[in-house]
């Protein structure tokens, strides 16, 4: 069978089959074609589209990818086959996924001042941290429900924290972290209905940095939180609503409405690491006893939490903005900041100083990173430059470039594992949807 597509009569043709992992109806006929060699991914994309509307009238034409021995092409396949050495007189092995990039953007969900900090783990609400100094809890674009009020700067860092423990199910906890030097732990009530956003205030406000804190990170099990910040420490902290060893400041009465009072726990941090020469900008509790921190002074360090102690440390020699741990059994370190490049450092191989990918297609400095939790594969960043982009570690150019924003990007995150959510100074908290990252 042959294919010419849209090409010009003199291009050499190559024999492929086309193979994928999707199914049923993404599947075509397992035969080989003879297709042209100058088709680059819009050509296959258009021969694989039509292959399946051949075997089914009603198909409507889909976006793909096309890999190669395990690496996505991105020029045409003749210069593919030489740049990797691959003979095109054997029958081609191409496999076809779904091209990942938003098919949906949401209406923006406007703030009052720049959209500092967001975090999407929650399947059901959007937590946002602005520099209003409020934090806000959305259902959906548009939809804010909660209202954090409270701090009296701005917020730069929100989580949400697993509520084990919390005497109802529908009762979600979560953290935020200021640049008025503490953090506050909050309670909603995931199933209340209300016309108007709710306003509520923290339960616990945790004091201890004598600077801006710059990052939260969540222990795995939601009984602590840690926190870096401009003084170079790291502290941490319980997040229990009564501490149990003694390390409760005071409890504050304040009178609601004139009536009721409405008490605030105020707590003190259990432990402090230090280390770090400059400001703490973000940091990571992926695992029990392991905490990783990105900092100003250019090193990126895994620290024990028993001991305190880094067990691991590299610098790249760029002061550091953002961090996570992902990709390959959650092993792997992304870190961007005071340039245009995202770099990913795999310490399970020797030579660990040395990144395993660097991608370099923004055009200023890198102001957040998050691996998708369900890929070995794919993460996002964001920039000054105004924009989110989508990488998969099997292509050095970003699968898609989310341009929603129309200042710099401060904060990014996945949401519902289908979704990209993010801020920026535009005040602006945009989402980007149906991404099919397999």
């Amino acid at each position: 069978m042959e294919i010419d597509g849209d090409v010009e009569e003199t291009s050499r043709r190559v024999q492929v089959r086309f193979t994928t992992k999707l199914q049923s109806p993404f599947k075509t006929p397992p035969t080989s074609i003879a297709i042209p060699s100058n088709l680059t991914r819009m050509g296959l994309s258009a021969i694989v589209n039509n292959l399946l509307k051949s075997g089914n009238p009603d198909w409507k034409p889909e976006p793909f990818d096309f890999l190669i021995d395990g690496e996505l092409v991105r020029m045409s396949l003749e210069q593919f086959l030489i740049a990797k050495g691959i003979s095109a007189e054997k029958i081609l092995e191409i496999e076809y996924i779904k091209a990942v990039a938003p098919r949906k953007q949401e209406e923006p969900s406007l703030h009052d001042d720049w959209v500092s900090a967001v975090d999407g783990s929650n399947p059901g609400f959007i937590l946002t941290g602005c520099y209003d100094g409020l934090g806000r809890l959305w259902k959906a674009a548009g939809s804010c429900t909660h209202i954090l009020e409270g701090h009296n700067d701005a917020i730069t860092s929100v989580k949400f924290i697993d509520p084990k423990g919390l005497e109802s199910v529908n009762n979600s906890v979560v953290a935020t972290a200021s640049k008025d030097r503490t953090l506050r732990l909050w309670k909603f009530d995931a199933g209340e209905r209300h016309d108007l956003p709710l306003k509520i205030r923290a339960f616990k406000i945790l004091h201890g940095h004598n600077a801006s804190v710059q990052s939260v990170a969540v222990q795995p099990t939601g009984n602590m939180v840690c926190s870096g910040s401009w003084d170079c420490t790291i502290n941490l902290w319980r997040t229990d609503e009564f501490d149990v060893e003694g390390d409760l400041v005071s409890v504050k009465k304040r009178k609601v409405n004139n009536e009721a009072e409405e008490s605030q726990a105020e707590g003190e941090a259990v432990s402090t690491i230090v280390g770090h020469t400059q400001c703490v900008s973000s940091v990571i509790w992926p695992q029990h006893e392991t905490i990783y921190s990105a900092s100003w002074d250019h090193s990126v360090r895994r620290w024990d939490v028993e001991t305190g102690k880094d067990s691991w440390n590299l610098f790249c020699g760029k002061a550091l903005n953002c961090l996570d741990v992902g990709g390959e059994s959650s092993a792997l370190i992304a870190a961007g900041g005071s340039d245009t490049t995202l770099r990913i450092w795999d310490p399970r191989k020797p030579g660990t100083l040395t990144p395993v990918f660097q991608f370099s297609s923004h055009t200023s400095w890198i102001s957040a990173c998050k691996w998708h939790n369900k890929s070995w594969f794919h993460l996002l960043s964001a920039s000054y430059d105004g924009k989110v982009m989508l990488w998969d570690l099997r292509t050095a150019w970003p699968l898609a470039v989310i341009d929603s924003h129309n200042n710099k990007v401060l904060c990014a995150d996945w949401w519902k594992g289908d979704s990209v959510v993010s801020g920026g100074a535009d005040s602006k908290l945009c989402i980007s949807s149906e991404i099919p990252v397999q």
